[in-house]
C-alpha cells in the first residue's frame, strides 16, 4: 500500500513547496484497495493551469485544457507512470469539495506534500466494509447522471448498496430523464467496457434506473411470451445481454475455428468509445424493445410479436438520437434490430446453398458477424417447455457455417460481372437504368456459385435473364435465379 501511495506523489516529488493539490477520485480509491491507478485527478485551489505546466515542464509531457467550462488540464506523457488530470476545487474549500461527491468512497483526498487521508465521510471504512454509500441526500439530485454509476461501482468494486442510498436512488431515479443524454451514454458505455452488465443493468433496474434508461422495459416487466420461451422479455433482454458479452468475451465455443477472426472483428473500434463487440451489448439491450408495443394474441390463444423487428429497428434508432450516440453506432444498433430474426428464419430451411448464405449476408451487412453472435445469443436465451436442444444446436451450426462463409467470402476478393452495367446496356441494346443493378446482382450470384466466369457467358445470362419481381410461382423453381 505505501508503495502504491508513494508512487502516486512521486510525479510531484520535486515541485512540493511551489504548488498544492490533493490527489482525489477513483485512483486514490482504488490505490487503497491495492491497484496501481492508470488515470489520476488532483483538485487543486484556484487555477490548475499554473501546476498542470509546471507538471509538463519537470517531466517533458504534454498539456492542455480538458474543459474550459471547468478550467481542467491533462499532462500525459509516456514518461509519467500515469496520466494526470488537474481541476480546480469545487466550492471555496477542500472539505466542501468532497462533500460534493457522489459516493463516500470518492470522497477522499490524499495531499501532495506526504500529508495523512483526508477522510471526512468514512469512505475507507465504507470500502473495507464492501458498503456503497451517497455522501449526501443531494447527491444525485445534484447530478442525476451519479444514479448509472451505481450498478458499475456495485459490480466493479463488489460492493453493496447501503439501503438508504437505494431509497434515495429510487426516489430520483425519475430525474434522470432530465440529465445530459450525451453524460448518460458515456456512462453506459464505461457500464459495458467494465463488463457484467447484466449484474449491473439488473441493480439498476432495483432502483428504477433502467426503465428511465429504457422506459418501454417497464412494459416488458412480466410480459408473457411464447412457449419457446422461459422468460418475460424483460428476463429474457438481459440474458441476452449476458450472453452477448460471454460471446465477445469468447467466440470460440460458438465459432470453433472461427473464433480468431470473430474475435479480431469484434474488438475493432466502432465509436463512443466503443468496439463493435461491446456496441452490440446495446443492440442487445434493445433488441425486443418493440415487443410491448406489438404484443397480440391470435384466436387460438398465440402471443404473437409481428414486426417487432422492424418497428424495434425505428425505436432504436430514436434512442440512438436521444442519448446523440454517432451516427455509426446508431446504423450498426438499428441494423442489428432489424435484422436479428432473420438467421433464425433461416435455420428451418436448412441446407442452405452458397447462395442463399451470400443472399442472408448482404441483407444483413455490414453487420454480418454481429448479427450471428446476437441471433445465438438471443436463441441461447430462449428455452422454454417446447424448446428442445436440438433446435438450439441447428441454430448454433447454422451461425457457424455463414460466419465462416463469410470470411471465406472476405478471402476470395470482390466478386463481379465479368461485364460493367455500360457494356451490359451496349449487348443489349438498351439504355441504362435501374434495372442494370438487379442485373449485375443475378450475375454476381452466378460467378459466385461458379456458373459464369467470362464476358460471353455474362452475354448470354443477361439476354434469357427475368427479374425476380416478374416471375410467378411457376417460373420461380426454373428460373435461373431460383434460391
Amino acid at each position: 500500500m505505501n508503495a502504491l501511495i508513494a508512487r502516486l506523489r512521486a510525479p510531484f516529488s520535486n515541485l512540493i513547496g511551489s504548488a498544492t493539490g490533493w490527489i482525489v477520485g477513483g485512483a486514490l480509491r482504488d490505490t487503497l484497495r491495492g491497484i496501481a491507478a492508470d488515470d489520476v485527478d488532483i483538485a487543486v485551489p484556484g487555477d490548475a493551469r499554473p501546476l498542470a505546466r509546471a507538471l509538463a515542464n519537470e517531466h517533458g509531457a504534454g498539456c492542455f485544457q480538458l474543459s474550459k467550462e471547468f478550467n481542467a488540464w491533462r499532462v500525459h506523457s509516456e514518461r509519467l507512470p500515469f496520466t494526470i488530470d488537474l481541476t480546480p476545487l469545487q466550492g471555496s474549500s477542500l472539505v466542501e469539495d468532497l462533500a460534493r461527491r457522489d459516493f463516500t468512497m470518492n470522497a477522499l483526498a490524499l495531499p501532495l506534500d506526504g500529508g495523512e487521508l483526508i477522510d471526512p465521510h468514512d469512505g475507507e471504512r465504507d470500502l473495507e466494509a464492501g458498503r456503497l454509500r451517497m455522501v449526501g441526500a443531494a447527491a444525485f439530485s445534484a447530478d442525476p447522471v451519479r444514479l448509472m454509476r451505481l450498478g458499475r461501482f456495485a459490480r466493479q468494486l463488489n460492493l453493496r448498496l447501503e439501503a438508504e442510498t437505494a431509497r434515495q436512488a429510487r426516489t430520483d431515479a425519475p430525474l434522470l430523464a432530465g440529465a445530459p443524454p450525451e453524460r448518460v451514454l458515456d456512462e453506459l458505455a464505461r457500464t459495458i467496457r467494465t463488463g457484467g452488465t447484466r449484474e449491473s443493468l439488473e441493480l439498476l433496474d432495483e432502483i428504477g434506473v433502467l426503465t428511465q434508461l429504457v422506459p418501454q422495459l417497464e412494459d416488458a416487466r412480466r410480459m408473457e411470451q411464447t412457449p419457446y420461451h422461459h422468460k418475460d422479455v424483460l428476463g429474457h433482454t438481459l440474458e441476452v445481454v449476458q450472453g452477448v458479452e460471454e460471446i465477445v468475451a469468447d467466440p470460440e465455443p460458438v465459432f470453433r475455428s472461427s473464433a480468431p477472426r470473430v474475435e479480431e472483428r469484434l474488438s475493432a473500434p466502432l465509436a463512443n468509445e466503443l468496439t463493435r463487440g461491446q456496441a452490440l451489448v446495446i443492440a442487445a439491450i434493445l433488441h425486443d424493445v418493440a415487443k410491448p408495443a406489438t404484443r397480440a394474441v391470435s384466436p387460438e390463444g398465440r402471443v404473437t410479436f409481428m414486426r417487432h423487428d422492424v418497428l424495434g429497428a425505428e425505436m432504436a434508432g430514436e434512442w440512438c438520437m436521444r442519448f446523440r450516440t454517432s451516427n455509426r453506432v446508431r446504423d450498426f444498433v438499428s441494423n442489428c434490430v432489424r435484422q436479428h430474426l432473420v438467421l433464425g428464419f433461416l435455420v428451418h430451411r436448412q441446407p442452405l446453398s452458397l447462395r442463399q448464405i451470400d443472399r442472408y449476408l448482404r441483407r444483413v451487412a455490414p453487420e454480418e458477424v454481429e448479427l450471428s453472435v446476437l441471433t445465438v445469443a438471443d436463441r441461447l436465451a430462449t428455452r422454454g417447455a417446447r424448446t428442445g436442444q436440438a433446435a438450439i444446436d441447428r441454430h448454433l451450426a447454422l451461425a457457424r457455417q455463414v460466419t465462416a462463409t463469410y470470411f471465406g467470402l472476405i478471402d476470395r476478393g470482390p466478386i463481379r460481372s465479368p461485364l460493367d452495367g455500360a457494356e451490359l446496356a451496349r449487348r443489349l441494346d438498351r439504355e441504362p437504368g435501374p434495372w442494370l443493378k438487379d442485373l449485375l446482382d443475378a450475375l454476381r450470384e452466378e460467378v459466385l456459385v461458379g456458373r459464369i466466369s467470362t464476358p460471353d457467358g455474362a452475354t448470354a445470362f443477361a439476354k434469357t435473364w427475368v427479374p425476380e419481381a416478374q416471375m410467378g410461382e411457376s417460373d420461380q423453381p426454373r428460373a435461373r435465379r431460383r434460391r
